[in-house]
Parts: structure tokens; sequence; C-alpha cells
């Protein structure tokens, strides 16, 4: 019964079927959740439920059906852990999928029972933690994708058992380490995807490293070497360091000589400042240490030509460190602004600790004191090429030439893709971090793209660290900060008491939603008396859907008469399945932008319905592709 339109609760009347052996309900409409009746199908082979709307658990009497070798579950909207109750304690398939749901929590160690696994997928859900030593005893695995997940840790070697892999995407976690040379023996190999962690050190050069077109290590800052295709910085030589050894010593020494000088003349100058603070520059321990000299340097003394931003506390510049011979943002605090010191502090505790694949890297900082005696604070991040959010969803003629600015627009898919990034990211910050961080100041202009178009969110100077506080509720958390925020973004719940919760993210977010697919400013020239980008939205939807989208995913024509949009505008069914998919995302910018918090649509619910519209409309595109071949 796949694909169709049927809706609805699935029957558990189809429970009773005890003979069944085969079940397709994949590519419906259903929603609620999966029958716990299904576990009297004892005789049951292959069960497909994927790309529905289902919820809820996996229920654990499905463990009955203990000759189920194939069992499908992709693209729904399942949560909660994934049961060692179910996984690897009765049946053995030897085909798992569960990706793109919301599953938390670790993977079970019961994973190592099934000892038939081929294809196991787990891609797109909500799970962290390390790999499980018993996967390895699933030798006959052939498929592993676990991408776009929270892993972390070492790749183990127990995995080096798993010599039958052909499929292994292991992208956008937070793995870290050294990439493993037993992989070089993996004969069988046709993709490894490394891409976005953390890894560090040598790229090995044998085996599956040979071949180029095999292999993705993009994202991963700290690697080095491999074969020429991958074209890598060299790895440093051990021998050549032992022969700079003198030299570096020497280096060393004076160096400590002049950082203790000014470092004494700092402490005497400011110690009743740093009395009143209680503050440390200690707790600024990050990754490299760099001068007010070395920052000089890289920006050819603050020139405005590489000028790049102005913010609330400070200026952005774009620099090249010498010493590290890369491209770099450094962001100068302006200590003269009342409450920029504060914000440094701010910004330095909340990204100490956090790393994910959608916000901002900041490699450094730096405090000290410029030439004139007076306090100097910078931090560097990386420098990302295509700019900021705002400047391509309004791009200005003075800011870049005309040829350009035809170029720089955003399609549909481009948006939805820098959506589910930056929803993931405070899905991150609110819910899976050490402890719950509020960005307080979420908006276009805050939003960075790299060169492969993927969002990163930065500028977390009014961020807010929820130190023993329930997250999901509310604190008068004050500050002589304030919630400053940015007008159109900031919640009406902060313009009175000051309020910060993940709530408040939530409504930031729903707005940017909102300006990404109309066009609009939340202070639009067009909204007069109490109009607001919300109220204009959701007045307006579903009827007139295209007199408020953005004019440039509108399809046009060209002679004639054909479209020239995406292939999946080219007919009239493709424009409808597109104007449903823009209805579903403007109807969660609406749920997230409400007035009252708690009526806000929780953010890892916004990531999963996203990741199912972008399923839909690639989907859609595919099938235009298809129809305009035949």
């Amino acid at each position: 019964m796949w694909n169709n339109k049927f809706s609805g609760n699935i029957p558990s009347i189809l429970g009773k079927l005890q003979k069944l052996q085969f079940l397709d309900l994949s590519q419906n409409n259903f929603i609620g959740n999966i029958p716990s009746s299904f576990g009297n199908l004892t005789n049951l082979l292959e069960l497909y439920l994927g790309d529905n709307n289902l919820q809820g658990s996996i229920p654990s009497s499905l463990s009955q059906c203990q000759h189920l070798i194939t069992f499908h579950l992709p693209r729904n909207n399942l949560s909660n852990l994934i049961s060692s109750q179910v996984i690897g304690l009765s049946f053995s398939p030897n085909s798992l999928d569960l990706s793109s749901n919301r599953f938390t929590g670790v993977l079970p160690m019961e994973i190592g029972n099934l000892k038939n696994l081929e294809h196991l997928d787990i891609s797109e859900n909500l799970l962290f933690g390390e790999i499980p030593a018993t996967l390895k005893s699933c030798v006959k695995l052939e498929f592993l994708a676990m991408r776009r997940n929270f892993f972390q840790g070492d790749l183990p070697s127990s995995l080096e058992s798993l010599r039958g892999l052909e499929h292994f995407d292991i992208s956008n976690n937070n793995f870290s380490g050294k990439i493993p040379k037993f992989l070089e023996s993996f004969d069988f190999l046709q993709l490894l995807n490394l891409s976005y962690n953390h890894f560090e050190g040598e790229v090995p050069t044998n085996g599956v490293f040979m071949n180029a077109s095999a292999i993705s290590i993009k994202g991963n800052d700290e690697v080095c070497g491999g074969i020429p295709n991958f074209q890598l910085p060299k790895c440093k030589s051990k021998k050549f360091k032992k022969r700079k050894l003198t030299l570096t010593l020497m280096l060393i020494l004076f160096g400590f000589i002049g950082t203790n000088l000014v470092l004494s003349f700092q402490f005497l100058c400011s110690l009743r400042k740093k009395r009143k603070e209680n503050t440390s520059s200690d707790s600024i321990n990050l990754l490299m240490n760099v001068s007010h000299q070395s920052l000089l340097n890289a920006t050819d003394g603050f020139s405005s030509a590489n000028l790049i931003g102005v913010g609330s506390f400070g200026s952005v510049y774009k620099g090249i460190l010498d010493q590290y011979k890369h491209t770099v943002a450094i962001k100068v605090l302006n200590l003269g602004c009342h409450g920029a010191s504060k914000s440094f502090k701010a910004e330095c505790e909340a990204l100490r600790n956090i790393r994910h694949r959608n916000l901002v890297k900041v490699l450094t900082a730096c405090s000290g004191v410029d030439y004139q005696g007076h306090d100097f604070k910078a931090l560097v991040y990386e420098f990302l090429e295509n700019g900021n959010l705002d400047e391509w969803l309004h791009p200005t003629p003075r800011k870049i030439n005309e040829t350009f600015q035809k170029q720089r627009k955003l399609s549909l898919l481009q948006r939805l893709n820098i959506a589910i990034d930056v929803a993931s990211a405070l899905d991150y910050l609110h819910h899976h971090c050490e402890t719950p961080i509020v960005h307080c100041d979420l908006k276009p202009s805050n939003v960075l793209l790299d060169d492969e178009m993927i969002g990163h969110v930065s500028d977390f100077g009014l961020a807010r660290i929820l130190h023993d506080i329930v997250h999901n509720s509310y604190t008068n958390q004050s500050s002589s900060i304030g919630v400053k925020g940015t007008v159109g973004y900031t919640p009406p719940e902060y313009g009175v008491g000051n309020k910060v919760s993940i709530y408040g993210d939530v409504y930031s977010y729903g707005i940017l939603l909102l300006e990404m697919f109309t066009g609009k400013k939340p202070i639009d020239n067009s909204f007069h008396d109490s109009l607001n980008l919300h109220d204009f939205v959701k007045a307006n939807l579903p009827e007139q859907i295209f007199d408020i989208i953005d004019p440039i995913l509108l399809p046009k024509r060209q002679e004639g008469g054909r479209r020239m949009n995406d292939t999946c505008n080219e007919n009239r069914n493709g424009s409808l399945k597109i104007q449903e998919c823009l209805i579903l995302i403007l109807g969660i910018g609406i749920a997230c932008s409400t007035e009252y918090p708690r009526e806000r649509m929780n953010i890892s619910a916004v990531v999963v319905e996203l990741h199912s519209i972008r399923q839909n409309l690639l989907r859609t595109c595919i099938r235009q592709v298809h129809k305009t071949d035949d």
C-alpha cells in the first residue's frame, strides 16, 4: 500500500494478520504511533513505514517479530531513545533504517547483537555519545551511515573488524582525534565521508585514501598531508622541529620575559579594576596566543580597507595572521562603549566549551594593552567567504556591483538548507550543551555563510548561560548589559523585566524564517500601526501565499512561456508541491513567533519538520527531472 495518500492512524487491526510476511505502508500520510499490535505479526519478514508522519517511540512489542529481516522507518517524526528492548535482543535484521527522525540518546550497546546486519542508517537524528565498541560484532556490515548527529570521541579501533564496509558516512558530527590508519585496509570501500568533524593530524595515503573521488574530509581544519588531490597543508616534520628546538627555546625565553614585563605593568595599573570585576584573564584559555602587534599586522593597522562590519560593541576586520598563514575575521571591541567589556567576556564564556558545525568557530582571544597603554580586547574567528545572510537577502548596489547583485540570489532550497542550519545550531545550544545557552541576538546579519553556503550562527556578545536554572522556564537573570537584542527580532517579553529563556531565541528564529522566505524585514516600511511581520504573514496564509513570498522565489517565464526557475517548477504539479512547502515553512515561522512564549514551537521539532519539508521538496524536484528527461 506504499505511495498512496492514506492518512490518519495506522489501523491496529492489521496486527491480527498473523500470517503476514510483508507490509509496506511507506510514502503515505499516516500519523500517530506505530501500533503495538504489530508485535503479533510474528511471521513478518519485511516492514516499511518510512515517509509518513509517525511519532512516538518504536513499540517494544516489535521485539516479538523474531523473523524480521528488513525494518525501515526513515523520514518520520519518531523520537525518544532507541530502546535496547527492541534493538538487538530478539530479531536480527539485515537492513535497519531509522534515519531522518529525532531519536535521541546514545546508540545502544545491544546493536552488536545484530550479527546479520548489512545495512544500518541512523543519519539525521539527535543521537550523541561515542560509537559503541560492540558494533565490531556486526561483521557483515556493508552500509553504515551516521551523518548529521552529535556523535563524538575517537573512531574506536574495534571498527577494524568491519572489513566488508562499502559505504561509511559519519559526516557532520563531533568526532575528533586522528583518522585511523586501519581504514586503509578496507578494500571494498567505495565511499568514506569524514567531513565536518574535528579530526586532526596526518591523513593516510594508502588504500582507499589514494582515491580522492571516494573520500571526503572537508571541514576538518586540523588535518594535513594526504595525497595532492586533497589540497591539504603539509604536515610539520618532527625532525625539523628538533633542529629548531634551541631557537624555539630562546624565542620562548625572550617572549616569556617580555610578556611578564607587560603583564606586570598591566597588573599594577589595573589591580583595583580586576578585583572589582572578580574576573581573571586566565578564564580565556583558547587555542592559540596572539598579541596586539600580530593583529595590527594582520589587518594592515586595522585599515578601513579591511573593515567588513561594525556592530554594537566593536568592529570586524579581515586579516591574515602571519604565523598561521590563513585568513581570519578579527572582532575588535570598542571598550569605550558601555557593556563592551562584559560582552567580550560573555562571548568568550559562551564559545569556550561549545563546538558545532553550524556555530562560527572562535580561534583565539586577545586581552591586553595597545601601544598607548589602553585596554585592548579582540576575538579571532574563522573567516567565512560568503559574508552574512542579511547581505544575501537584502543586497544593496552600493556594496556590490550590478552584475554580482544579480548573481547574489538564494534559491528556495538554499534558504531551506540555511534555515535548517540555524535551527540545528539553536537546538544544540538549548538542549545539547552541558549548560543551556541563549543567544539573545539572532538575526540575518549574525548568520554567516561559508563557501558551500552552510549557515553558521555568530556573535555571542549578548549570550546568556543559564547556570543552575531549568532551561525550559524563564529566568529573571539581570545584567548591566541588559537584553538589548535588535528591534524586530527581540521577543516582546524581553521588554518587561529582561526575562531570558530559550523561548526568546525561538521567537527570533521565527522572525528570521519569515524574513528569509518573504524577503521583508521585520521593520519593513510597509508595516504601519501595530502590523508586524508575524501578523502580515498569518493574515495572508494560505490563500495569498504567492502575494507575500519573496518574488525571487516565484516562477518566471521566458520566451515561449517556459518558466525559468527550478526544474520542479516546470508543471502545475511541481508548483503545487512548492506551494505546499512554502505554506508549511511560513507556518513554522508563525508558530515560532507567537506572542506567548509557551505557545511557541519547540526548536527540536522545528529541525525535524524542516528536514521533512526538504525531503518532500527534493523528491518533487527529482520526479520533475525524470519527467523532463523522458
